[in-house]
């Protein structure tokens, strides 16, 4: 099945299929959102948040997106306000094989929205054909460590190399998910 299915719910949050008309509401939640982030992820760099450059990549997201090498959701609630965003990215269509990123919004965090956003995901993988997930967290980041393992992802290492973010040094953390029954 293709993935032309625009959204899943459960428990009052929606996963909605990115698209073109959510380019400034996205914008707006990355903006207020960027403090926040960029103390658990490394920044997307200040042209990121230049109005103009957002909407060129933005553009680009929808066009990797129809030709099915990646899968951008946002995670809304009832009154179609952003939560958070979750993707699947970098899809290797012939091994199955997809990488996670997802990022909730400070005023939701602690609430089970990421949890509840990837348990929606998952459950539509065999749609999207995709059977075996990779997800990388910084080392310092447990609540999004602790998403991955109640969703059935596993632990696969640390990386060896360190990087600075925020003047602390940090590793990346690695993770897998695999559909039953597939041998990756």
């Amino acid at each position: 099945m293709n993935a032309s299915f625009t959204v899943f719910h459960w428990n009052g949050d929606f996963l909605w299929k990115l698209c073109a008309r959510d380019s400034d509401s996205l914008y707006k939640f990355e903006h207020e959102n960027r403090d926040f982030f960029e103390k658990m992820v490394p920044t997307r760099g200040d042209d990121y948040y230049v109005p103009e450059e957002f909407m060129k990549r933005h553009e680009s997201l929808l066009k990797e997106q129809e030709k099915g090498d990646s899968y951008f959701y946002l995670i809304k609630d009832k009154g179609r306000s952003i939560l958070g965003r979750i993707n699947l990215v970098d899809i290797n269509k012939q091994q199955r094989k997809g990488h996670l990123g997802y990022r909730v919004g400070k005023d939701y965090i602690g609430m089970g929205v990421a949890k509840r956003a990837l348990a929606m995901l998952l459950e539509h993988m065999k749609d999207l054909e995709v059977h075996q997930i990779h997800a990388k967290t910084t080392a310092n980041n447990i609540a999004s460590q602790q998403v991955l393992v109640k969703n059935g992802f596993t632990y696969k290492g640390t990386s060896a190399e360190m990087f600075e973010m925020n003047g602390e040094n940090l590793k990346f953390v690695f993770y897998e998910w695999n559909s039953k029954g597939f041998v990756g």
